[in-house]
């Protein structure tokens, strides 16, 4: 059954999760009633898992709402469904490297890595560096004597520096060639994008991407470059991204696939 209803709220976006009655049964979703929508849309979200948007004018009210929803999703549910199951195959890839602890592992470059956390009192501030070790690469977090945060804390910061020298190194090597330069470039974590570019000619990434390996991060790093020269996504824009990185579709299909592991990689800390 659908949620109760209730009145709307004077916003321009409220959402709610609701059982949506599909031909291959019912799957719960979230359904966004939007001021600001055009169009109907469905997307696929680690946080979320379904998000179905729904333009206010084609919606009076959350009844309104579930009803469009259901029938928008029923003639894309095997679209969808296949994209929930890959979701909970990464789930089980997450699930495998085991909670962020000592001894635990993480993805740096593509590669998995054992954690190693050592006490070091003598040191005024925690140290993290990338080390091979015996049974493989490892990344060692020596711990201050006065640290107090979880690993997730500890290793982010380090991540995002890795992910700025590795995102400038592709850009320095990569903006030449296509005879662009960007105005800005920020490092963030945004949850729907692994890069962005504005009509600014401002670029943006995710940290998370040196957590994959380094093709995709070049092919992303490629892609907002590309846009300095063609802002959409038209085949003359494809040409100039093929023209960098001819295997551009294996590596955005890799993040498609990954993504969720990518998302979670430091939410699982003990």
């Amino acid at each position: 059954m659908g949620v109760t209803l209730g009145p709307v709220m004077a916003t321009a976006t409220t959402e709610w999760r609701a059982n949506l009655r599909l031909p291959g049964g019912r799957l719960e979703c979230t359904v966004r009633r939007s001021t600001r929508a055009r169009n109907l849309r469905l997307t696929v979200d680690p946080r979320h898992v379904a998000i179905v948007t729904v333009p206010a004018r084609a919606a009076r009210n959350r009844g309104e709402a579930e009803r469009v929803a259901e029938s928008f999703v029923a003639e894309r549910e095997a679209w969808l469904r296949r994209h929930l199951d890959r979701q909970a195959r990464q789930r089980e890839e997450l699930a495998a490297l085991g909670p962020l602890r000592d001894g635990g592992f993480i993805k740096f470059r593509g590669e998995t890595h054992r954690l190693r956390v050592v006490a070091a009192a003598e040191r005024r501030r925690t140290i993290v560096s990338r080390e091979g070790g015996d049974a493989g690469d490892e990344l060692v977090v020596r711990l201050g004597g006065s640290e107090r945060r979880g690993l997730d804390a500890i290793l982010e910061p380090w991540l995002r520096e890795k992910a700025r020298a590795a995102i400038h190194r592709e850009i320095e090597r990569h903006a030449t060639a296509l005879d662009v330069t960007p105005a800005a470039i920020t490092i963030r974590d945004a949850r729907t994008r692994w890069g962005s570019c504005s009509r600014a000619r401002r670029l943006s990434f995710s940290w998370r991407l040196v957590l994959a390996p380094p093709e995709a991060l070049e092919t992303v790093v490629v892609h907002e470059l590309a846009h300095l020269r063609v802002f959409g996504h038209g085949p003359g824009f494809w040409a100039i991204v093929a023209s960098r990185r001819p295997d551009h579709r294996r590596w955005r299909r890799w993040l498609r696939d990954h993504a969720m592991e990518l998302h979670g990689a430091l939410a699982s800390a003990e």
